[in-house]
């Protein structure tokens, strides 16, 4: 088989790469073909429980913060497809999740994005060559890899195939099964957003005897401040570029809830269902606790024991038929072949190093470029792996490429001056500017 020659190939279908492939097309005047494993169109499709919302303003779609009057923003998605008025009658203050699902969708349909094509290899041979089913489907210049995360299971619980364990994407279709069990005690492991949502979900299906468990010694809110959100900037980002490693990782475990903390609409609506339940039952039908880590797991008979250590020392026991995992993701590994991998320079840490515009650096990296995708935060920020700056991203990438500015990312009327400084390796120490 001889595959078509590509100047640039993207590899995972979700939205970095169909915002790359957006923005791509329109500067560069040519589609770019983006390989996707699944069979057609999806979004988390698990996870798009009901009630769910996107933490990001839907105006961070996949264009029009760099490119406003691009065809595939959202606002002509909500137009074009009828919905406007009902839609700005509805007064969201977050989209449904379900809404970005469908707007992906209706994007990835004008792009060229191909299905069923899971790519389990790319080797090099002067070129990049993506495999497929022992074949080669594609033969690029350049590539873009943008694979997503796959659900973590916490080792404790060996695995996924522990009878009675479901991850929260499978939550929803197991809902019918679980229905006959709605008395029994259910624990839903993992304090963030997806956690929540799990939660509200049993609840509002008449569960009445639910237990939530977070590592955190409370179940914390996500921040959303303003001056939360200048984070998200790109002027933000780079500033943060420019610091040494030691101070960027400090930084990164103090902004964690800018992005890893749940909805306060999710925490009211928990705690008013509480509420209710209390009022018509005399019994709250959700215990919550936090300041818990679950870190062993057995399994017999069909009962699941679980022994938590507390924040707070010691231990406590939990025992049940039926736990949901919202235990967080973990990006999917590099589906690189050996002779390619041992090119590419790493970190102390084992990670590709990662470069300004998502090049990694490696061996080849001038006549043949890799980027990378949702796997820099540690160099780029906590907005690395977050929707929100999802099109000035790809732009960058877009730029890189084409090697001219095709965009220009404007972000001037700033009111924070983050305290920069200078690290001298040879002095040891770091000197203000």
């Amino acid at each position: 088989m001889t595959a078509h020659r590509y100047d640039v190939v993207a590899v995972g279908g979700g939205p970095a790469n169909l915002s790359l492939a957006a923005l791509y097309g329109t500067a560069a005047g040519r589609p770019m073909p983006v390989l996707e494993r699944a069979s057609g169109p999806g979004w988390h499709p698990g996870l798009l429980l009901p009630g769910a919302r996107l933490q990001t303003s839907w105006v961070k779609d996949l264009v029009s913060l760099v490119d406003p009057r691009h065809e595939l923003g959202f606002l002509n998605y909500i137009v074009s497809t009828g919905r406007i008025y009902a839609f700005l009658n509805a007064q969201f203050d977050a989209i449904p999740r379900l809404e970005y699902a469908r707007y992906l969708r209706w994007a990835a349909d004008r792009l060229d994005v191909r299905y069923g094509t899971g790519v389990e290899e790319v080797s090099y041979d002067g070129e990049f060559l993506a495999w497929s089913a022992g074949q080669v489907v594609a033969r690029t210049r350049h590539l873009v890899l943008g694979l997503g995360t796959v659900a973590h299971v916490p080792p404790c619980f060996g695995g996924r195939g522990t009878p009675g364990v479901l991850l929260a994407e499978q939550l929803a279709g197991r809902l019918d099964e679980l229905d006959r069990h709605r008395a029994d005690p259910v624990i839903v492991v993992g304090g963030g957003q997806t956690g929540a949502e799990c939660v509200l979900v049993l609840l509002q299906r008449g569960f009445s005897d639910v237990q939530w468990i977070g590592r955190r010694h409370w179940f914390a809110p996500l921040d959303d401040s303003p001056s939360a959100n200048d984070l998200f900037r790109p002027s933000y980002a780079r500033f943060f570029q420019g610091l040494p490693a030691a101070v960027r990782e400090t930084l990164l475990r103090d902004q964690v809830l800018t992005s890893d903390g749940v909805s306060m609409s999710s925490l009211q609506e928990i705690y008013q269902t509480q509420y209710e339940g209390f009022l018509r039952e005399g019994r709250s039908p959700l215990i919550l606790l936090p300041g818990r880590e679950v870190v062993a797991v057995r399994s017999r008979g069909g009962v699941i024991s679980m022994r938590c250590r507390l924040s707070t020392g010691g231990q406590e026991f939990r025992e049940t038929r039926h736990v949901v995992l919202a235990t967080g993701r973990r990006p999917t590994p590099l589906p690189l072949a050996p002779g390619l991998a041992e090119l590419i320079e790493t970190d102390r840490t084992g990670q590709p190093v990662v470069e300004d515009d998502y090049r990694l650096r490696w061996k080849h990296g001038d006549q043949n470029r890799i980027y990378l995708q949702n796997r820099s935060r540690l160099t780029h920020g906590v907005n690395d792996p977050n929707l929100s700056l999802l099109s000035v991203r790809a732009a960058l990438i877009v730029n890189s490429l084409l090697d001219r500015d095709a965009y220009t990312i404007v972000d001037e009327q700033n009111f924070t001056y983050w305290p920069t400084a200078h690290f001298d390796e040879q002095e040891g120490r770091t000197r203000g500017l």
